[in-house]
């Protein structure tokens, strides 16, 4: 299945300059949403991951469905505030501002899922604050790599990804 067709790019949003891949039209198609959540398992050793992290917010929706499908734990890293303490921090920078991800700390092999990966901050700060809270990263997937904005590696090797621009 092509997913691609089911990517918006929206310029200047949230700020002038920025083209922003909107995904609302594939959550929206039941088969492309289903498909998508199949070619990320299929990404992973499943043999080697407790839980699934989800990044606020959109990583939510993937992580939790794989999560499920797989019989596996989902563990939400939120937005500063959002969770009840005690929690951990960490703090990164954004292509168009800073933000502060918050978690519960916890244990076991984890697998950090986001939907884009443009920089690398969000997703370097969640690795970061995984460790920090005492889980083992085991690998990060993404919907979208927007390889033309970063060099983003873990394990010395591309993060691994649905589609790729």
């Amino acid at each position: 299945m092509d997913l691609n067709q089911f990517i918006r790019t929206v310029p200047d949003f949230p700020t002038p300059g920025v083209f922003f891949k909107d995904i609302s039209p594939l959550l929206a198609d039941s088969h492309a949403l289903r498909y998508t959540v199949d070619v990320l398992l299929e990404k992973i050793d499943l043999d080697n991951v407790d839980a699934f992290v989800g990044l606020e917010s959109r990583g939510f929706i993937f992580a939790s469905m794989m999560a499920v499908k797989s019989g596996k734990g989902f563990i939400p890293f939120r937005k500063k505030g959002k969770l009840p303490p005690p929690v951990l921090a960490e703090s990164y920078n954004l292509e168009y501002g800073s933000a502060t991800l918050e978690a519960l700390p916890g244990k076991g092999k984890i697998v950090i899922v986001d939907d884009v990966l443009a920089t690398g901050g969000t997703l370097e700060a969640s690795i970061k604050l995984a460790q920090k809270c005492g889980y083992s990263v085991e690998d990060v997937v993404v919907l979208i790599d927007l390889t033309f904005l970063n060099q983003f590696r873990f394990k010395n090797r591309k993060i691994k990804s649905v589609i790729a621009y």
